[in-house]
């Protein structure tokens, strides 16, 4: 047998050396227990009175009390936790199904809260809000207000993490108490920390408005107690193009194209044009209008005939229908003009 092609045994090498596409991810121990349990509450509000309401109330309260707690209940809610395809779901409702039973059976009503005992303290695969890690150890700042609210913990409600706070924006800090930035303390006790974003005109601030900068932001000027905007466009007006004006926006600015009509301006508009375009002119109220060079004394189409059209800042000359062109003029055309020598028909006569 000949060995492969060089080409060939270079791509099957290639091939060999990718990265294998990447699994599916798979859910987490205590998401799946998780999931689990919420599709068991699912199913017990799906399966409540099921079969009842036909109109004999006696029968039906006998009769439904002891279908509540009874094993056909449980057999139709665990018969529909998990889809056929689902192979992780149906594997963990193998192998815990019997607590399940128990709990439905024997514990329910000592254990009401089906997570906290299948999925906590019994198969410890999860954590209680508030807590994470192995040992279900509390978040910093508390279980009632993790990160102090301010933030999540990480690993919260699992047996994972190290429960360092991932604080919300505007907050930093071990526990998020502390405002960034752009941000100021608005309320601050033994319990709650609340941060609010500054005024637009602050890099720090002491409260809401451009008066409470302590520092002014960038594009922004101190005036006696105040940050006021730079208007970039007054101090500079080189900023932009040659056809484009200014605009002064806070903290910053844009250059925005002046109108069509414009050979440079000063702002929107046709009447902030500082010269107009050809075939347009400033009238009265300095706006950029077209000139009608048709409607001038001294005609724009030379040629003899010809019809002057107005066009948006210019014209153009066309013959008449009937007339070809020349050089020096539009010509009637041989056909046209034989129509025109006939003699016109007497009009006829009105009966009297």
């Amino acid at each position: 047998m000949r060995p492969p092609p060089p080409a060939v045994l270079g791509l099957l090498l290639l091939l060999l050396s990718l990265p294998a596409p990447e699994a599916a991810k798979k859910p987490t121990p205590c998401a799946l227990c998780q999931s689990l349990v919420d599709k068991f509450n699912q199913g017990m509000v799906d399966t409540a009175k099921k079969n009842f309401g036909g109109g004999n109330t006696a029968w039906e309260e006998k009769s439904l009390s002891k279908y509540e707690f009874s094993e056909i209940r449980l057999m139709e809610i665990l018969e529909g936790l998990c889809d056929s395809s689902d192979f992780e779901c149906n594997r963990m409702l193998e192998e815990q199904e019997s607590h399940l039973e128990d709990w439905w059976l024997q514990l329910k009503q000592q254990f009401p809260d089906l997570f906290e005992w299948f999925c906590v303290s019994t198969l410890k695969l999860c954590c209680s809000p508030g807590t994470y890690g192995p040992n279900c150890l509390a978040c910093p700042g508390g279980t009632q207000r993790p990160c102090s609210g301010n933030g999540h913990c990480s690993g919260d409600g699992s047996r994972q993490g190290d429960g360092s706070c991932k604080c919300h924006m505007g907050y930093h800090g071990a526990l998020c108490t502390d405002c960034l930035d752009g941000y100021f303390s608005a309320l601050r006790n033994d319990s709650h920390s609340v941060c609010t974003v500054c005024h637009e005109a602050c890099k720090t601030c002491t409260g809401p408005t451009s008066r409470d900068c302590t520092e002014c932001e960038v594009g922004w000027a101190r005036e006696q107690d105040d940050c006021i905007d730079v208007d970039e466009c007054a101090e500079d007006t080189q900023l932009c193009g040659e056809n484009q004006y200014c605009k002064n926006v806070p903290s910053s600015y844009l250059c925005e194209d002046c109108d069509s009509t414009c050979v440079g301006c000063t702002d929107k508009g046709p009447d902030k044009c500082i010269e107009c375009v050809p075939g347009y002119a400033k009238d009265e109220s300095g706006q950029c209008s077209d000139i009608d060079e048709c409607s001038q004394p001294e005609k724009p189409c030379a040629r003899e005939n010809e019809n002057c059209y107005n066009t948006p800042g210019s014209f153009v000359c066309v013959c008449p229908d009937g007339y070809e062109e020349t050089d020096d003029a539009c010509v009637l055309t041989v056909g046209a003009e034989m129509d025109e020598k006939k003699p016109t028909p007497p009009l006829p006569h009105e009966d009297l």
